[in-house]
């Protein structure tokens, strides 16, 4: 079909007020999926592409023909920055037909909600939060809100795959569906999706629909990629050593980083100046503390500051400032980010980004890397891997660079395979059952049990959860008040269960850390978690301040601007590594190929690791002896499995083996000592691996492990099972350790 044709005159007007030539493959795809089909829609396509266009010219063309009666399309974001970007851009393309665009979360309008209300129609954009809050508070209206609701577009859809916060999504969609009686057809965009089938099944699951995948040739991906290494004092890996100048990319076969006081930072400080970039750092408290030093090293060289910081802590108007600044073409300012940046804001013409250490995911890679590289220009990134040099007398497995291993791995990985994280579908989600349960009653009133249940537990992402698991939770719930029993049986929400739902912060399922406002003068700056004494420093916004006074009853924070340098903190961050990433790592140290991008000091350093990884016997079997009774272990699976391990290892062999002291650098290795030989370490593993036990075993004794943000109202026993048979990959672990098999007869060689 002629897909340009098909669209609505006013799409047809846009395109050519635009200056397009042509349509692109993932819009004349798109447009045949919609168009022909009644099935829901997964677009896959690389940063950049056009993928909100190629789904909002037929959708709004199928609603200029047969208008809706209510909202036509809900537009689901994970983050507000993403809904205030594209909000301008659907605004742009709707205005001229009429059709309302409307912004719902946090930061948005009140008056444009409230017309909403009164007069239903056009386009709804909202993150996942304001959705809960929306069920919950306007439960009344839902129905004459999305009665006629014809499609749900969900942006970003990769970043909702692994996660409490996707299934929450898509609970609110079920629940949605049923109580306005609707039936919208789903579409998913996404630039990083690496089993498109599995994903498709995720995006489908509830709807009643099949997904289709359009394929199409998206061209060929062209990347600047470059990956450096810095021991952050001096020497670095390369001093003393010849380099082969054609291993190495042409732009940088000189001296690669100037003479500097941590000559990581101050690589990215003279490779920034005069581009516009972004520098992605894992960690909120890495951000502040590279932007700190990068704004340091402006004031030596006298030069005006040109970075800014973005991250989740900040205010909405530090937030909002970093992105205006980058739409800016003719701007040099550089931003300091964590994946509050990764994913689709459009930041203008960006030149390049740099990532210091790597990623936990391909898919966060892709998606950082992916920021770069609009219009016409490749994508680029430059990683900076950083590490201390060793103490002389520092154990085996800290002479090994892990984040330049797992860099490298990454990149591998995907342009080797395409291998993307897939989705996690068997996760036993009790955290987020608690929740929907909360809110479900917190929006119906009162229910009978039955009732509950089958509105819960027929959501599609509670499959794994059984009755008899769902009456446990209830009446663990009606013990601690959360939920009161009616004189007539039914269910309430309980007094203790209304101070958590009445409260803003219950429409999130990812967890929050206790924060307090920090506030300058009538300047509001972010937030932090556990405040210092007053006279103390805390570092946000790139900057230095004195706490003058701290507010506990209202949790404020009121500071000074000072001068200096120190870490912040904002709560831990934890990153899950899949399992194909350890193993690519383990080729990477195992094979003599050299890869492309790598610049100087990575060579040098890889070339160091490999020797080491030789030498050690690292490379012919996982258990290594450290001397004496200390051994170190590499099992080269995932964070899941890595922890499975661990347990196993303690409460299923510990006794066997003698072992004491496990200490674990997650998920590279394990360091303890043991009573055991090499050759009995490999038999009694594989022997306790064979047997079959249940996964509670790897549990310690009265240990609740609360992983997600609920899970202290749910009852010990779930969590129990929950961490067990969700979080903990047991099958995982135990192939790899029957695969070591094969060394039980090795005897160790000194």
């Amino acid at each position: 079909m002629n897909v340009f044709e098909r669209y609505a005159p006013f799409i047809q007007d846009y395109i050519y007020r635009s200056g397009w030539q042509s349509l692109r493959a993932v819009q004349n795809a798109a447009g045949d999926a919609i168009f022909n089909t009644d099935q829901n829609v997964l677009l896959t396509a690389s940063t950049a592409s056009g993928k909100t266009e190629a789904a909002f010219f037929p959708i709004l063309t199928l609603l200029d023909e047969e208008p809706s009666k209510t909202v036509g399309v809900l537009y689901i974001a994970p983050l507000k920055a993403l809904i205030n970007d594209q909000f301008g851009r659907l605004t742009e393309l709707c205005e001229e037909e009429g059709i309302p665009v409307t912004r719902w979360h946090g930061d948005a309008n009140q008056t444009q909600k409230r017309k909403l209300l009164k007069k239903p129609s056009g386009i709804l954009q909202i993150t996942p939060e304001s959705l809960e809050s929306l069920l919950i508070n306007k439960h009344m209206e839902i129905p004459s809100l999305f009665g006629d609701l014809r499609f749900i577009v969900i942006d970003e859809i990769h970043s909702l795959l692994r996660a409490d916060r996707g299934l929450q999504t898509f609970c609110l969609i079920e629940r949605l569906c049923r109580l306005a009686g609707c039936d919208p057809k789903r579409i998913g965009l996404s630039a990083t999706i690496g089993n498109p089938e599995l994903a498709g099944k995720f995006l489908a699951a509830g709807s009643g629909r099949g997904t289709v995948i359009p394929k199409f040739d998206g061209g060929k991906e062209v990347w600047r990629l470059s990956m450096e290494h810095f021991y952050n004092t001096p020497p670095q890996a390369d001093e003393g050593k010849a380099v082969p100048a054609d291993t190495l990319p042409a732009e940088e076969r000189t001296d690669s980083a100037p003479k500097a006081a941590d000559p990581g930072i101050g690589y990215i400080f003279e490779h920034t100046r005069g581009k516009k970039c972004l520098v992605f750092t894992n960690s909120r408290e890495e951000c502040e503390a590279v932007c700190q030093q990068l704004r340091q090293y402006c004031e030596v060289n006298r030069e005006p500051d040109r970075f800014l910081i973005h991250h989740g802590n900040l205010s909405a108007s530090y937030r909002e400032s970093a992105e205006e600044e980058m739409k800016d073409d003719d701007s040099f300012m550089s931003v300091c980010a964590t994946a509050t940046l990764e994913l689709g804001i459009d930041v203008g013409r960006l030149e390049r980004a740099f990532q210091i250490d790597a990623p936990f995911t391909v898919s966060g890679f892709l998606q950082r890397m992916g920021r770069t590289g609009r219009r016409g220009d490749p994508s680029e990134m430059w990683f900076v891997m950083r590490e201390d040099h060793q103490e002389a007398r520092a154990m085996l497995p800290d002479s090994i660079p892990w984040y330049l291993i797992q860099g490298i791995a990454l990149v591998q990985l995907y342009i080797e395979e395409r291998f993307v994280e897939p989705p996690r579908m068997d996760r036993l989600p009790y955290s987020l059952l608690y929740h929907q349960t909360m809110s479900t009653l917190a929006s119906h009133g009162e229910m009978t049990p039955g009732e509950l249940a089958s509105r819960v537990l027929s959501l599609s992402c509670f499959h794994r959860i059984t009755q008899e698991d769902y009456k446990t939770l209830l009446r663990h719930l009606i013990g601690i008040d959360h939920i009161s029993r009616t004189e007539n049986g039914g269910l309430i929400v309980g007094l203790a269960g209304e101070r958590v739902v009445n409260n803003y912060k219950f429409y999130a399922v990812f967890q929050e850390n206790v924060e307090y406002t920090v506030r300058s003068g009538s300047e509001q700056l972010g937030t932090i978690v556990k405040p210092p004494p007053v006279g103390d420093k805390i570092a946000i916004a790139g900057r230095v301040w004195v706490v003058e006074d701290v507010d506990h009853q209202r949790r404020e924070l009121f500071c000074t601007l000072v001068k200096g340098n120190i870490p912040a903190y904002f709560g831990d961050v934890a990153g899950d590594i899949h399992t194909r990433i350890l193993e690519r790592m383990y080729r990477v140290l195992a094979e003599n190929k050299s890869y492309p991008y790598l610049m100087p000091h990575a060579v040098c350093r890889l070339a160091d690791a490999r020797e080491t990884f030789q030498k050690s016997l690292m490379s012919e079997r996982p258990l290594v002896h450290l001397g004496g009774k200390m051994w170190a272990l590499f099992p080269w699976v995932g964070s899941y499995a890595f922890l499975a391990m661990e347990r196993f290892l303690k409460l299923r062999c510990g006794q066997r083996l003698g072992l004491k002291g496990l200490q674990s650098s997650r998920p590279y290795y394990m360091q303890f000592t043991m009573q055991a030989d090499e050759a009995e370490f490999y038999e009694i593993v594989c022997e306790e691996a064979a047997k079959e036990f249940d996964p509670l075993a790897l549990v310690y004794e009265k240990e609740v492990p609360v992983f997600e943000k609920y899970d202290e109202y749910v009852p010990e026993e779930l969590v129990r099972k929950g961490f067990a048979y969700g979080v903990l990959d047991v099958d995982g672990m135990k192939q790899r350790v029957l695969s070591w098999k094969k060394f039980g007869g090795a005897q160790h060689e000194a």
